[in-house]
């Protein structure tokens, strides 16, 4: 199952992290929809109900636009299907956090918005798990690994890569060696590479809900999930459909060339994430701080204490680029914060620099 994540990066640098190639080959930076960038709030401890950056095709929102050209939305978790009577979604008598691959053709929920192509990817830096034990449970926090890939291309005497991903240093770009891009942004700038955290790419569906009685379409998503991985079956036995590979990522969402029977072939369990034990500060959807994230010794009792270097970042968070990165604790709604109450449900060495490189002072323009 997915029923917790975390997604710090800020808007801008969500657009950044999942750039995208399309069938000519070019790459792309997403432009969020109308909107959207405002809404939606990074933080260290999202739980359903709250929203999340989804990308999926252009499309779905203009029917003029490529099928193949890509947007980022902000979407509420849990799905709320078109065809819902109640006038409060939060009157669903059944959960839509996540749906079963095995299941999705079965539940008229799922399979109308598979059908209609309603394909999207839900973006995050990973998803947390809880293991059972003998008296209580061990929370995990699950990623792609980033000691390969893009974080990782810069030298050692260069800013360390995985501490990028959390300071101003890391909304820097670099243009890829030896040769000039020719891929621009809508606004007409060299699309240069992300060296930051490389985003965790789950599978999912949406679908566009409005009120019988009349008010603002809610999107909303579902995780699709499978049977979990070899490396994973020890902590659950299920885990999100993760897509690896800009490929991947592209043949899910282009509803018009991959039919729906190629589409469901990307959903599989995959053996390329990594973990490490996390604290039960995260237990509470309250909690919203990179001690959420910080790597732990599970065999010890002590809650980790809040660091210099956390501290930093929290400060940098609340203070640095406000117009583009929002308080991730004390930003959400009214309606989100009583929701999540209501929800109260190898290469750790990367991350513990990235939490620890918080005490580098910004980048300054």
């Amino acid at each position: 199952m997915c029923g917790r994540t975390a997604c710090t990066l800020a808007s801008d640098e969500v657009s950044r992290a999942c750039s995208y190639r399309t069938r000519a080959g070019q790459r792309r930076q997403p432009r969020w929809r109308d909107g959207d960038a405002d809404t939606y709030r990074p933080s260290y401890n999202k739980s359903p109900q709250s929203r999340s950056p989804v990308l999926l095709s252009q499309r779905h929102f203009d029917k003029n636009a490529p099928v193949d050209e890509c947007v980022l939305a902000s979407m509420r978790w849990g799905l709320v299907p078109s065809w819902f009577k109640e006038n409060d979604p939060s009157k669903m008598q059944y959960s839509t956090n996540n749906c079963r691959s095995e299941n999705i053709l079965e539940k008229k929920t799922y399979k109308d918005s598979l059908i209609k192509g309603q394909r999207c990817v839900i973006l995050a830096d990973g998803f947390y798990e809880w293991k059972r034990q003998a008296k209580d449970k061990q929370p995990f926090f699950i990623y792609f690994p980033q000691t390969q890939g893009t974080s990782q291309k810069k030298t050692e005497d260069e800013d360390d890569p995985a501490t990028s991903a959390r300071n101003k240093e890391n909304s820097e770009t670099v243009s890829p060696p030896g040769k000039a891009s020719p891929d621009l942004t809508e606004g007409g700038e060299p699309l240069s590479e992300w060296t930051g955290w490389k985003l965790l790419t789950m599978a999912g569906l949406f679908d566009c809900w409005t009120p019988p009685g009349g008010g603002e379409p809610l999107y909303t998503y579902s995780v699709i999930t499978v049977n979990a991985s070899m490396n994973l079956e020890g902590i659950h036995d299920r885990m999100p459909a993760v897509l690896d590979g800009e490929e991947e990522v592209r043949r899910w969402l282009d509803f018009g060339e991959v039919k729906t029977q190629d589409a469901m072939k990307l959903l599989q369990s995959k053996n390329t994430l990594t973990f490490h034990p996390v604290s039960s500060l995260v237990n509470n959807s309250r909690n919203n701080s990179p001690e959420c994230l910080q790597p732990i010794d599970p065999n010890s009792k002590k809650e980790p204490k809040p660091t210099a270097s956390s501290k930093m970042m929290m400060s940098w968070l609340k203070s640095s680029a406000p117009s583009k990165r929002k308080e991730p604790s004390a930003c959400e709604t009214k309606e989100e914060q009583e929701s999540e109450a209501k929800a109260e449900c190898k290469s750790t060495g990367a991350l513990r620099q990235w939490l620890q490189g918080a005490n580098k002072k910004p980048r300054t323009k």
